[in-house]
């Protein structure tokens, strides 16, 4: 039996005294979430027509939000978005939007505003959309990608809701099968009108994830007992934003006792090799492209003949005598033959998700709840600033 099925096996008083009772499961979950997924998009294929017809014929831009996770989502989304609908998608924090709406929003043209949401009760994406109607009631469309019916930013008027299964409405802190559910309906979006291949190509991530997982967890238990104390995770276009989310997971599920770090492979170079050193795993993510990956490969083929890390771990889309040479450890997807990197974020970032929970195992925290106060599995105690409350005194308001 792997790590990860004896920690979900476990007596449920074990699993609820070690912090083990919902973060295990909701990354074991996922491959059969996908499937489950799939079939919720297909059931509103009409209204997500409606939406992605308009997006490459009336839309001006397109604008990805999302917090922290959600907001990895959008940057994993927005290349495969911007092929498919052949319109401008940029990906923008909602942080960022808040303060700064006026900056990203074009003077003329419709934008479509797609907010991702786990809970859909963050300050800040209620005030986003507040805000955004308020100021741009005829200029920008909304839709809203979440895992909570409940969710203020659901029941929003003039907003689409898209509205996932609750049993992804992740109950741990970090966001794991929500993150990944999500990235699956944003991909939906992209082949909206090629529902067979967008079938065959989550089929495909769901068999990949399925068997990736045993091994996987057999790996990256056996990592997290080397004591590592630094995380470095790379990863190229859609393969960079699994990255980032993978150096947040092992981040929040630690404390933010390991200090993490997320690069592309030729950004590494410039600046962040300098992070690395023999307490770090570094943990590739090698694009099945084969021009890109001839220059990831020399990155790494640089860090082992400068000795520049303690372990090279490697996922790649399939192995080859040149990954097994430049890596410690390689995990093998056993990917179809072109099966495009811009559809492998939602399987890669389990990789990342099963180092962040061994590792956190490994330094006593608890996977369900890490945070001693620092964070929360929903931001929303944010003072949200207004037009209305700031012009009258100055004041903010809670949400």
């Amino acid at each position: 039996m792997d790590p990860l099925t004896q920690l979900i096996e476990l007596p449920e008083a074990a699993r609820a005294a070690r912090g083990l009772t919902d973060t295990p499961r909701e990354i074991h979950q996922q491959p059969k979430t996908w499937l489950k997924t799939l079939e919720r998009m297909q059931a509103v294929r009409s209204s997500v027509a409606n939406v992605c017809e308009d997006a490459g014929k009336r839309f001006s831009q397109v604008i990805l939000a999302g917090a922290g996770s959600s907001d990895y989502v959008g940057r994993a989304l927005a290349g495969l978005l911007q092929q498919h609908w052949g319109c401008p998608v940029r990906s923008i924090p909602s942080t960022d939007l808040l303060t700064s709406l006026a900056e990203f929003i074009l003077p003329d043209g419709i934008c479509l505003l797609i907010s991702f949401s786990r809970s859909g009760e963050s300050s800040e994406g209620i005030a986003l959309l507040d805000l955004a109607m308020q100021r741009y009631p005829e200029q920008i469309r909304h839709v809203v990608i979440t895992c909570n019916a409940a969710g203020d930013m659901a029941r929003m008027p003039g907003v689409l809701p898209i509205v996932l299964d609750d049993a992804v409405n992740d109950r741990g802190l970090a966001m794991t099968s929500s993150f990944t559910n999500m990235l699956i309906a944003g991909e939906y979006l992209a082949y909206y009108n090629q529902e067979p291949t967008c079938a065959t190509l989550v089929n495909d991530l769901a068999t990949m994830g399925k068997n990736l997982l045993p091994n996987a967890a057999e790996l990256t238990a056996k990592l997290a007992k080397r004591g590592f104390r630094r995380v470095c995770f790379l990863g190229s276009g859609a393969l960079q934003a699994a990255a980032q989310e993978s150096a947040l997971k092992v981040l929040e599920l630690n404390a933010g006792n390991i200090a993490t770090l997320a690069e592309s492979f030729l950004g590494l170079r410039h600046g962040p090799m300098s992070f690395l050193n023999r307490q770090t795993l570094v943990c590739a993510y090698l694009s099945g492209d084969e021009p890109r990956s001839l220059y990831e490969l020399d990155v790494l083929d640089e860090m082992r003949s400068k000795r520049l890390a303690g372990e090279l771990l490697v996922v790649a889309p399939r192995n080859s005598d040149r990954i097994r040479a430049a890596a410690g450890h390689v995990i093998d997807l056993q990917a179809p033959q072109g099966f495009p990197d811009l559809m492998r974020p939602a399987v890669d970032v389990i990789v990342g998700q099963l180092l962040a929970l061994f590792l956190s195992i490994e330094n006593g925290v608890r996977p369900d709840t890490p945070s001693t106060g620092a964070i929360s599995r929903v931001v929303s105690h944010v003072k949200i600033y207004t037009p209305a409350a700031t012009s009258r005194n100055g004041q903010g308001r809670k949400l």
